[in-house]
């Protein structure tokens, strides 16, 4: 029988960015767990995710963090960035400071698209209005009296209440009962009297939300005045980063004094180093709290009065634009900073005559209290809980005492299921007010509300996929991924579906969450690849077996390019019956393959695998595949036909085939053959252009003009047919190749396939054989400025472009422009080398076919020749007979 299991109820109270993030991380947690879950939000806000920092609506409140230290998971740092791509901003890069409002949408959205993939797992409801109390219940669980009279049982709350309100202790009486005292200035309305007029203003704190202020009230005839104790205001970041740096090693276990000069010292060699302190400071952030918590109450009470105020100045800086306002309008003298405290404030006709410390009067029409958090938690709520004993301030009287995010009681025990995050834990962490630090808090609090039950003895016989490994998952899913396995080896369309499927049915199915994040990378699926791969490195450190999680490791070391390949081939000699990593390691027509295996390698690692597959088509398919890259055509051919006759849409097997009668001479064998299978059973392939591509490559050996057209119009036409890379690997090169051997008669629709492909793509390609066809496509458009750009790309990247795709991009180059002696000098210097780029030969003949373009027209008649000869020596084709013959004697 199905085990129900009663669904967990957790109470947040708060649903600003503490509350969100820690509600976004219970769903997903249930999710992947499977664990029935009831999440009830507390918050009288009208929208999740913006609390008092980020509903703001002025543009011009930046982020004091860039855009890709604010996601809102630690395991996906692109997150925001990509939201924000996908949201109007496609140009946003990491490095960016987005506006505090857009945050909060982030936030919002976020939680909602979370929201919508829990259901069925997850229950969510949302009470607008706030906990004022908090009491035990004789069965271990929570009561929550809430403002509008209701009550709430749940079996853990979560308080993420955000920072503590300020006191305006500081104020004196008579500046605190002023109606232009403003003690609140991010409550709705607080402001409408400073913006109603022009004047001036005092502000009181000079850190960010001083400056935010400053930003919202600066009007033309308005001084603006910041007053605090260090007259300090928060550095910028700064507008070029420099490289990270490691933190210094001699940290742990020293006083105050020992750590300070340490930091000092670190700092001086940052500024050595990078020319920057920032480095030295961001350093450290990892290891603020492990610091924080070895120190004495006298070390840190210390620190706080020393350099409290120096560190927050460095630690929390200013976005580069808000900076710039800053330091504009100090030099217009817009914005003064001054040195002191407030010690009286007369109101005298509408306007305030405020004394300060060191002895100077300011008239303002305004004062504003930007002191920012209090120390000490405040509210309804939390007055309840420290009367009651179930909550004590933490070290230094700040924010709560906790063990692990647990709240602990007047007695230092966790009696009650109440958990908090974010600033109530100032004094126990020190830095934890901003995104990073939560976001780990909310995963690491939602892991622990949500432990996975205590595993029992797993059962003797586990769902297999196609070839006997065990999948961790349930029956259902399991089928769903051998189906997509099953297609990927077929090289037929669904496989992303029935992947999406299989983790659709189980969220935390870590293979299936992998699966997908390699379609999307390396064969152009429509798959969020950040996005499945943190699932699939989530649900792996939950839920999967030793194959499964180096599966994992693989696929996110291919696509961050950090050793993949390596990766693959230790995968597959561990596990040499996984198929999915097999197909992704041999380069045929699915998968890029490992790049630095040549032939030879790629054949012994196949070979390597041949136990584990027993004959098998998909096996047999490969190494057919690469028996005819070998130049063993008759054994390639045999092997694939036995492939095809266990397997009739084995893509695999018919694109070898396809090899062998192209390099064999028997174009039409070929042609008739393959038409008549993409015809029939290669209807559903994936790659079904590439496979047109090699009937028009027989009817050019045909030397049959007309069909090439009528092939490209009807099936490898860019836009209509076929997009992306397919379009220009495929249609684009077979254009410049019946131009080249004048069969395409009229105006070259070259255009069309770059129109179809992205700029980046042709002209900052990612490996060398995406440059060469970029290359092939912009000679064939005639378009030089961007085969100029290609090659300033290529000359900065690998060592493949570097050496292969940037001279080639110079041939082309002088081709275009008719220097044709030049272009045919490049192109021969390029031959012996071009197999480094990888793809297979049938692709790489269409710089040979440009260089026999280039001796013609060069006059080179003599050299043509011999090249002609050397290809009907390789394999007879009607088309090169004619070049030949048509050659002057």
């Amino acid at each position: 029988m199905t085990e129900v299991r009663e669904p967990h109820t957790v109470a947040v109270v708060g649903a600003g960015a503490a509350g969100t993030l820690t509600a976004v991380q219970l769903c997903e947690t249930a999710t992947r767990r499977r664990t029935p879950l009831e999440l009830v939000l507390i918050d009288p806000a009208p929208e999740a995710g913006r609390g008092t920092a980020y509903a703001t609506r002025d543009p011009r409140h930046r982020l004091n963090v860039p855009a890709g230290g604010m996601s809102c998971y630690p395991d996906e740092p692109d997150h925001f960035t990509r939201w924000l791509c996908r949201h109007g901003e496609p140009a946003v890069t990491g490095a960016d400071f987005a506006t505090r409002y857009r945050f909060g949408a982030y936030l919002a959205d976020t939680l909602a698209q979370v929201v919508v993939r829990a259901q069925g797992t997850v229950r969510v409801r949302r009470l607008r209005t706030r906990a004022e109390s908090c009491a035990g219940t004789p069965d271990g669980r929570v009561d929550l009296r809430l403002a509008d009279g209701g009550h709430l049982t749940a079996d853990s709350a979560v308080l993420a209440t955000g920072p503590a309100a300020p006191s305006a202790a500081w104020a004196p009486p008579a500046l605190r009962a002023c109606a232009r005292f403003v003690a609140e200035p991010w409550t709705t309305g607080a402001l409408d009297g400073p913006l109603s007029d022009t004047a001036d203003v005092l502000l009181v704190g000079t850190g960010l939300t001083a400056v935010d202020l400053a930003l919202t009230l600066d009007r033309p005839g308005r001084t603006l005045h910041a007053l605090s104790r260090s007259g300090l205001l928060p550095q910028p970041h700064a507008l070029i980063p420099a490289g990270p740096m490691s933190p210094p090693d001699d940290l742990d276990g020293i006083s105050l004094g020992h750590l300070r000069r340490s930091v000092y010292i670190h700092i001086s060699r940052s500024v050595r180093t990078h020319g920057d302190w920032r480095p030295a400071l961001d350093s450290l952030r990892p290891h603020t709290a492990r610091l924080w918590h070895s120190l004495t109450p006298e070390d840190r009470a210390e620190f706080l009065a020393r350099e409290g105020t120096l560190w927050n100045t460095h630690r929390h800086r200013m976005a580069p634009a808000t900076a710039e306002w800053v330091s504009r309008a100090r030099t217009a003298r817009r914005l003064g900073v001054h040195t002191g405290t407030v010690t009286d404030a007369v109101e005298h006709d509408g306007s305030l005559a405020v004394t300060l410390s060191n002895g100077r009067m300011l008239h303002v029409g305004w004062v504003i209290d930007c002191t920012g958090p209090g120390r000490h938690l405040d509210d309804p709520l939390w007055r309840s809980l420290f009367a009651s004993g179930a909550a004590v301030a933490g070290p230094l009287g700040m924010g709560v005492a906790t063990r692990d995010g647990r709240l602990l009681d007047a007695e230092g025990r966790v009696e009650r299921p109440l958990f908090t995050l974010g600033a109530p834990r100032r004094g126990e962490l020190w830095e934890t007010t901003a995104i990073p630090e939560i976001r780990v808090q909310a995963a690491a609090l939602a892991g622990q509300l949500l432990a996975p039950p205590t595993r029992r003895q797993r059962p003797s016989r586990r769902p297999v996929d196609g070839h006997g490994l065990a999948l961790t998952t349930h029956a259902e899913a399991a089928a769903a991924y051998r189906t997509g396995l099953n297609r990927v080896l077929k090289v037929r369309t669904g496989a992303e579906d029935a992947f999406a499927r299989a983790v659709a049915l189980d969220p935390g199915f870590a293979l299936g969450h992998a699966a997908l994040a390699l379609l999307g990378h390396e064969c152009g699926a429509a798959v969020d690849v950040p996005r499945a791969l943190a699932e699939a490195q989530r649900s792996a450190r939950e839920r999967a077996d030793e194959r499964e999680r180096s599966f994992v490791d693989m696929v996110t070391r291919r696509v961050h390019d950090d050793a993949g390949d390596e990766a693959l081939v230790r995968h597959l000699d561990a596990h040499p019956a996984d198929a999915l990593a097999l197909a992704a390691a041999v380069p045929t027509i699915a998968f890029s393959g490992v790049t630095d295996l040549d032939d030879d390698q790629a054949l012994r690692l196949v070979e390597r695998t041949s136990p584990a597959y027993d004959g098998h088509w998909f096996h047999t398919s490969l190494l057919a595949f690469l028996r005819q890259e070998q130049g063993r055509l008759h054994e390639a051919g045999e092997l694939a036909h036995r492939a095809l006759a266990l397997e009739p849409s084995s893509g695999h097997a018919v694109h070898a085939l396809a090899h062998v009668h192209y390099e064999s001479g028997a174009h039409e064998a070929g042609r008739d053959w393959l038409d008549g299978w993409v015809s029939g059973q290669g209807r559903g392939a994936v790659h079904r252009a590439h496979f047109s591509w090699h009937i028009a490559l027989h009817e050019l050996a045909l030397d049959d003009p007309a069909a090439v057209r009528r092939r490209w119009f009807a099936q490898l036409a860019p836009g209509r047919v076929v997009t992306g890379v397919r379009a220009l690997v495929d249609s684009g090169s077979l254009l410049w190749r019946a131009r080249l051997s004048d069969s395409w008669r009229g105006e070259l629709p070259a255009a069309d396939v770059l129109d179809t492909v992205a700029r980046d793509v042709l002209e900052r390609p990612a490996t060398a054989f995406t440059g060469l066809h970029a290359a092939v496509a912009l000679a064939a458009a005639g378009d030089l400025p961007a085969l100029h750009r290609l090659r300033d790309h290529a000359a900065g990247a690998d060592e493949v472009q570097r050496e292969v795709i940037a001279p080639l991009c110079e041939a082309f180059a002088a081709l275009v422009e008719e220097r044709f002696h030049e272009a045919a000098h490049g192109l021969d210097a390029l031959l012996p080398v071009l197999r480094r780029v990888g793809g297979s030969a049938a692709q790489r003949e269409v710089v040979e076919e440009t260089l026999l373009y280039a001796l013609v027209a060069a006059g080179r008649c003599d050299a043509a020749r011999r090249l002609l000869d050397t290809r009907l020596d390789r394999k007879e084709a009607p088309r090169d007979r004619r070049m030949r013959a048509g050659l002057p004697a």
